[in-house]
């Protein structure tokens, strides 16, 4: 393997990796405190158990997202360090940031987790909330980084250098808000969904009914904003990147040639050597609506661009319409869930409603991956927007595919492991937490 594909396909797969834990990390802790405040306003048991089996999913997550979390942070010096050498003092400032988030996270973590009845109850509810919102800042300050290399700023680069550097600009860089925006909308969607499928699973399974439809329904009404917020995000994000990187755009819609009243494409086949794509759906005009919010603007073709500069067409217009199906698809069954809830009750306990949600368990993260696909590849050549391309970031250091296998099974067995531990904990939910059973208080107030 050529190294400078293995040192992208190695950061590819960590991240991969990476950004499913970062994504129950942002969300998971809020479902945990809101299942706590339920408890502590209404006394009900359920809840207590409720917040305890999820606090127990949120710690093994939390290591494992600590350990690959760390991996990416020696990768980022490893694999690119002449990325590192001139942006690392620039965008330097979110990942310092970062890392104080992540140690109120453990630490509020570590608060919550071992201080049932030893807090103030709502002092030891905060300090869950606030393992959430430190989580949640984590994400976004990663995002703010990262979106810098889709949008570089804070700096003047005259003669190679990078000079006159400003930390907070590059931070709050244009693309950081829209980036942010739809990132924790697409994780609040998936890991909602990804929650809500388990447990539906659980019921259909007739173990501890009571216990898991309160679960359920806690984490589809945060699915639900996830999957509503995401077309507002998203379109959000389109347009700031039709504006700043509309060769992205069209490598996201296999957009050729450029045209005013640019139709929308659903499916295809692009061919990038006839400039022509096969078998697609095309919708009069909303491309250019969606990017302009004018039905008759013009947008630029791939063909208006360098050939040289083209990021890989196919992979990111494929990776594209895998988020917009799945996302259309959680939207639809959101829509599903709001009809049973307000005007057919009855349908809540039909299996078929439940395995709608067991069979959604993994489109968030599927939509989750193939967003950051598009972000990622369809940045290509460039590792700095227009600055710097990616091969010239890499290290000149032999070997990489090493690099590559060893992390590959260091991640392959992380996962093994969390599946493992991930079952376990679901398992024993019902015989630590089922208020049917006569030692549960007991168990409960050891616990």
């Amino acid at each position: 393997m050529d190294d400078f594909i293995a040192a992208r396909a190695q950061m590819a797969m960590s991240l991969g990796f990476h950004i499913i834990f970062a994504c129950v990390g942002m969300v998971m802790p809020f479902l945990m405190a809101f299942s706590h405040w339920k408890y502590l306003k209404t006394g009900n048991e359920i809840y207590k158990g409720l917040t305890k089996a999820w606090s127990k999913g949120v710690a093994i997550l939390f290591a494992t997202g600590a350990v690959s979390g760390t991996m990416l942070s020696f990768e980022l010096g490893l694999l690119w360090p002449e990325f590192m050498k001139h942006a690392g003092p620039i965008f330097g400032m979110p990942f310092s940031l970062e890392g104080t988030a992540f140690f109120i996270e453990a630490i509020a973590l570590g608060f919550f987790l071992y201080g049932w009845n030893k807090f103030n109850k709502w002092f030891h509810w905060f300090c869950g909330l606030l393992v959430g919102i430190s989580g949640l800042a984590s994400g976004v300050l990663v995002v703010a980084a990262n979106s810098w290399m889709n949008s570089p700023s804070g700096f003047d680069f005259i003669d190679g250098q990078y000079l006159n550097i400003d930390p907070i600009q590059a931070m709050l860089n244009d693309a950081w808000f829209p980036q942010a925006l739809h990132m924790t909308v697409a994780a609040f969607c998936a890991t909602g969904f990804a929650v809500a499928g388990v447990h539906a699973y659980l019921i259909i399974k007739k173990k501890n009914v009571e216990f898991h439809t309160k679960a359920f329904r806690i984490a589809v009404a945060f699915a639900l904003i996830g999957a509503f917020g995401a077309p507002l995000s998203g379109d959000i994000a389109a347009k700031s990147v039709a504006e700043r990187q509309p060769i992205k755009l069209a490598a996201m819609e296999a957009h050729f040639e450029t045209e005013k009243g640019a139709p929308f494409v659903l499916g295809g086949i692009p061919n990038e050597e006839t400039g022509e794509v096969k078998y697609a759906l095309k919708i009069p005009k909303l491309l250019s609506f969606l990017a302009t919010n004018d039905f008759n603007a013009e947008v630029k073709g791939l063909h208006d661009f360098p050939r040289d500069e083209w990021p890989p067409v196919a992979v990111v217009h494929y990776a594209f319409q895998i988020m917009i199906f799945f996302g259309m698809v959680m939207m639809a069954i959101g829509g599903v869930y709001l009809i049973a809830f307000f005007f057919k009750k009855e349908w809540l306990t039909k299996h078929w409603f439940l395995k709608t949600f067991v069979v959604a368990i993994p489109f968030g993260y599927i939509a989750l991956e193939a967003g950051w696909t598009v972000t990622e590849v369809g940045r290509q050549p460039w590792i700095i927007y227009g600055i710097m391309r990616t091969a010239d970031a890499v290290t000149p250091m032999p070997g990489i595919q090493y690099s590559f296998y060893f992390f590959t099974a260091v991640f392959v067995s992380l996962s093994l492991i969390i599946i493992f531990l991930l079952k376990r904990q679901i398992q024993m939910v019902p015989k630590l937490y089922d208020p049917t059973d006569p030692n549960y208080q007991t168990k409960s107030k050891k616990s």
